[in-house]
């Protein structure tokens, strides 16, 4: 991917990020999660209907790098099944961890297949995605 395109849609999704803004409904799960490099703590909200991720919401303090993460993550998830969403998640951090991984599963996630390159802001990609885990977690919890 093009550097210039790539910074593009980083910083378009950390100035204008979609589904930022979290709401009281009990049933969504919820989680916080932070980061022990940056200032990152972000409060997230998952809401999974018929084992379809329905609505995925977050909220708070975060650099670019997660702000923009938690954007295109959440948009990327919704409407995705449970399964899907799995995938998209494991292909995600083994992406970010220098691993082997699916980029056609990832979608615009894939802006981010170079953040391994500055060590100290995996963690601030990663965010999301470790917040989604924990939600789905929650879920396996709830059978």
């Amino acid at each position: 991917m093009d550097n210039n395109l790539r910074r593009e849609i980083i910083l378009d999704n950390y100035q204008n990020p979609d589904n930022r803004g979290l709401i009281e409904d009990d049933s969504y799960l919820k989680v916080n999660t932070n980061s022990e490099s940056c200032i990152d703590n972000l409060d997230f909200m998952m809401k999974i209907e018929d084992g379809v991720v329905k609505d995925i919401r977050f909220d708070g303090e975060a650099c670019a790098i997660s702000t923009s993460a938690s954007s295109i993550m959440t948009r990327s998830l919704i409407g995705k099944k449970v399964e899907e969403v799995r995938e998209i998640l494991v292909n995600y951090q083994n992406m970010i961890n220098e691993k082997d991984y699916d980029s056609e599963v990832l979608g615009e996630l894939n802006v981010y297949d170079e953040i391994c390159k500055q060590p100290n802001r995996k963690n601030c990609a990663l965010l999301p995605s470790v917040a989604v885990d924990k939600m789905l977690g929650e879920l396996g919890n709830e059978k």
